[in-house]
């Protein structure tokens, strides 16, 4: 592993913590295109790294933060996780029964779709709030 690398991967983790604590993304924005784009990893390899990273408690300090503002609903939590857990199962037979440039696809559609609903949100309580 070459030092350019090394810098890639920290950088693309420093990145991901830090959305992920700012307004919980991460994985998804960050991490997969960073090994796909700059690392060259195909989008399953990405996917498969990526989840991989989600087995460590890697945001324990960003939570412990929000949980004491108040800001963690544990049942809501809980049952997303353990239903995550099941997901991500299927999700991932799933994925690995296409190839890897379909799967590219869809996610990019994903994130478009999501980015463009945000943005429309976001606007929309702008401007309600400046009246």
């Amino acid at each position: 592993m070459t030092i350019q690398t090394i810098i890639i991967l920290a950088a693309t983790g420093l990145m991901a913590g830090v959305l992920s604590g700012f307004v919980g993304v991460g994985g998804g924005i960050i991490i997969v295109p960073s090994l796909v784009f700059l690392l060259g990893l195909s989008q399953h390899e990405a996917q498969g790294t990526s989840l991989f990273i989600l087995c460590m408690p890697v945001v324990f300090l960003a939570v412990f933060n929000y949980w004491k503002q108040g800001q963690v609903n544990w049942k809501f939590g809980l049952i997303i996780a353990l239903t995550f857990f099941v997901g991500g199962f299927i999700g991932s037979k799933l994925s690995l029964k296409l190839s890897p440039s379909i799967v590219q696809i869809i996610f990019g559609c994903i994130m478009a779709y999501v980015s463009f609903r945000l943005l429309l949100a976001g606007f929309s309580n702008l401007s309600s709030n400046e009246s």
